[in-house]
């Protein structure tokens, strides 16, 4: 029931009361004071009643906070949504930084795995090298070499005193390293790049530095004699 329909049936009441107390008083013969009627629910209720220009200015008023109600209410969706799109954005990125930092762990530790696996095979090849050639099979892969038997004694006089036929002989003070000691032994690379573990390599760097700087074999071992170097 709206404002209006209560104040019209208080109004009707108040008439009807009125009306009945009227009636009362003639039919008793009363001839008391005179009652002055007064029409208070219409005196106290319709005057509140908005009517016209007002009861529009009310409704706009309502419509005007209605909308200002929704507005408000449209912009707090609009700023959890965000806050929740910006927290989603920022958890997919931190996932993102996590999952890239675990592959680049992982990739740098299988090429240190490979590594490692390449310098033990590496390892296991310099071992199985070492153990392949005896002194007397270095003896006999020179003499082939050299091809002359007193140039091959007298190389063999020099390699027996440096290295004692042992082609992984590394002298701890100097460096100096192999058959013939070649310091460093880097340089026996010019022969060959197998220079650390291939007794033939060392041999045929040996001969030709020999020839080279005492033009023989025997040049270098007259040389070694008087001076315990060459």
């Amino acid at each position: 029931m709206t404002r209006i329909s209560v104040r019209g049936v208080a109004v009707a009441s108040a008439t009807a009361v009125t009306a009945v107390g009227a009636v009362v008083g003639v039919a008793s013969g009363s001839e008391g004071p005179k009652v002055s009627t007064v029409d208070v629910a219409g005196a106290t209720l319709l005057a509140d009643v908005p009517t016209g220009a007002h009861a529009q200015t009310v409704s706009e008023n309502l419509g005007r906070q209605a909308n200002a109600q929704q507005v408000s209410a449209d912009a707090a969706a609009k700023k959890a949504a965000e806050e929740a799109a910006r927290q989603k954005a920022a958890a997919d990125a931190q996932a993102k930084a996590d999952a890239e930092k675990a592959a680049k762990a992982a990739d740098e530790k299988r090429k240190a795995d490979e590594e490692a696996a390449n310098r033990a095979k590496a390892r296991s090849a310099l071992v199985a090298d070492t153990t392949s050639y005896s002194a007397g099979s270095v003896q006999g892969l020179a003499a082939s070499i050299i091809g002359d038997d007193s140039q091959f004694q007298c190389f063999s006089q020099i390699v027996k005193r440096e290295s004692g036929w042992d082609y992984t002989a590394t002298n701890s003070g100097s460096g100096a390293y192999g058959l013939v000691q070649a310091l460093p032994g880097s340089k026996m690379s010019s022969a060959g790049s197998d220079w650390r573990t291939n007794p033939a390599t060392q041999i045929k760097w040996g001969v030709n530095y020999m020839n080279d700087r005492y033009g023989s074999p025997c040049g270098a071992w007259s040389f070694w004699q008087s001076h315990h170097w060459y």
